[in-house]
């Protein structure tokens, strides 16, 4: 049911049109009202934007790892659609490759059975240990998705729950990953493999709290999947649904002004058009929208605030095109050669280009034929780096040379000799593209004291009908807590409609 406003349907702006900012512009659509998503880049999706060549290559620009497949399938329910009537979903075996050394290496199946043998065969006992500890990282899984992801995190009463508080202790919000950790596993190799998945959420694991173990069960029991054609499919049916609820987009629109009258937002300018607007979702950018936007008049935090956030990772990304297969890659593989500590520190403590870098590889076209020309291949490469560090064509360079020596030993293959397609992205890109905070990748880091209501806020304090969205709000970084941030803020501002 719409809302009326002077005889006249509601309309609402969304700013951005990555995953949160579509989120939030199909359920306020499907709510009855008249949306518009203006988007200042030439094609949606923000950070999952598609990079397509004219040689035949498409390159997920950013995310790569499809987890948490039930938070995608939600959104599509949601709208009477099922994510199988858009992409093609396949389950990745093994899901993903770490890389120890040029011939240590261990490739994680997709079957648990066989994850259990793996673990046994490194560590005795250690397989009784996973099945304990992925007991504990479900019950966290079940909560944090069912239940704690989906609050605004405007009021503590909204924990006044008796699952959650009876759960209070399982979820472990105050215990240190790295400690819980190592309760369950010794050997240095399953560790560093239990701790990869918050190099991603802004922290070291021993600031990072435990109650984000629920990331294991998502990649080691639902699975690592791949979506035919690639990120890029998935932001496309995101956007069919919107358009289908009624969603209008803008592209190569940055909104450049904020109009405000007596507290409220009454429009919006972008660089082609001004509008008026009943409420508007800023799915960009927070920062840039509270500091270009708004201002010290009306901004929730000041300039201190800010630049006291920790924030997760920036990178650096190699997008290459090559003539050729390269052998011994998986699509998704870690490398892991170097010491994971050292570069947490240069990434977290010490912010530096670092000494010894740990990278990632994804190599779709072992999957997807679709992705780049037939016998070729397309790697995505990524070293996460720290945020705010100089960035330079010669630094790039450096690091491309680093980088691309470890590959080409371990795949036995000349890789450079053989690219026809190559692109570097890294901090100042981020900036340029998605008026990144201190040009990060990833959003705000997920500490302890930045975790659920000590997030930035989802409501702008000042401005009755302005909320935010995306990876420096709640529920935090990552592409299903940002498909969820949308539907959020979404609810909460036709709530706000409501009552007043």
């Amino acid at each position: 049911m719409s809302i009326e406003i002077n005889d006249q349907k509601s309309d609402f702006a969304v700013i951005g049109a990555g995953f949160a900012g579509i989120s939030a512009a199909a359920y306020l659509a499907k709510s009855g009202f008249k949306v518009d998503v203006y988007e200042k880049n030439s094609t949606v999706g923000g950070r999952a934007r598609q990079l397509v060549t004219d040689n035949g290559y498409a390159f997920d620009m950013g995310p790569s790892w499809y987890w948490m497949p039930d938070v995608f399938e939600k959104f599509f329910n949601d709208f009477g659609y099922k994510a199988s009537d858009f992409y093609e979903l396949e389950l990745l075996n093994p899901g993903f490759s770490v890389v120890y050394g040029q011939d240590d290496v261990l490739d994680i199946p997709a079957d648990f059975n066989e994850l259990c043998l793996l673990f046994e065969s490194i560590e005795k006992g250690s397989s009784k240990q996973l099945i304990e500890f992925l007991k504990g990282a479900e019950f966290k899984y079940k909560v944090g998705i069912d239940k704690l992801v989906y609050k605004p995190g405007l009021s503590i009463l909204e924990f006044v729950d008796t699952e959650l508080i009876k759960g209070m202790f399982r979820l472990q919000v105050f215990t240190s990953f790295s400690k819980h950790i190592r309760k369950y596993f010794s050997h240095p190799k399953l560790i560093a493999l239990m701790e990869f998945p918050v190099l991603f959420l802004g922290a070291m694991p021993k600031d990072t709290p435990a109650l984000y173990s629920l990331m294991n069960y998502a990649g080691l029991k639902l699975g690592t999947w791949y979506p035919k054609g690639g990120f890029g499919a998935v932001i496309a049916a995101m956007k069919t649904v919107a358009e289908k609820q009624g969603a209008v987009f803008y592209l190569n629109e940055p909104v450049v002004s904020l109009q405000i009258e007596k507290k409220k937002i009454i429009g919006l300018a972008s660089a082609n058009r001004e509008k008026k607007y009943d409420g508007i979702i800023a799915a960009a950018d927070y920062h840039h929208v509270e500091d270009k936007l708004l201002g010290d008049d009306y901004r929730n935090y000041t300039a201190h605030y800010w630049d006291n956030r920790i924030l997760a990772p920036s990178c650096l990304i190699f997008y290459l095109g090559v003539r050729k297969r390269v052998d011994r890659l998986n699509h998704h593989t870690l490398f892991f050669d170097e010491d994971l500590d050292q570069h947490a520190i240069e990434i977290y403590e010490e912010p530096q280009w670092p000494s010894k870098p740990l990278f990632y590889v994804c190599c779709p076209s072992k999957t997807d034929p679709d992705v780049a020309p037939e016998g070729h291949e397309n790697l995505f490469v990524l070293m996460p780096l720290a945020v705010n560090v100089e960035d330079t064509v010669e630094l790039r360079e450096r690091y491309f040379g680093l980088i691309m020596n470890r590959l080409e030993q371990y795949t036995g293959n000349d890789i450079r000799s053989d690219l026809d397609y190559k692109k570097s992205y890294c901090v100042a890109d981020f900036i340029t593209d998605y008026n990144s905070y201190k040009g990060n990748a990833y959003g705000l880091a997920n500490t302890l004291l930045q975790t659920a209501n000590l997030k930035p806020s989802l409501k702008n304090k000042k401005i009755g009908n302005l909320f935010y969205a995306g990876q420096l709000t709640v529920p935090g970084p990552g592409v299903p807590p940002s498909i969820i941030s949308g539907n959020v803020a979404a609810r909460q501002l036709i709530k706000n409609l409501k009552t007043t």
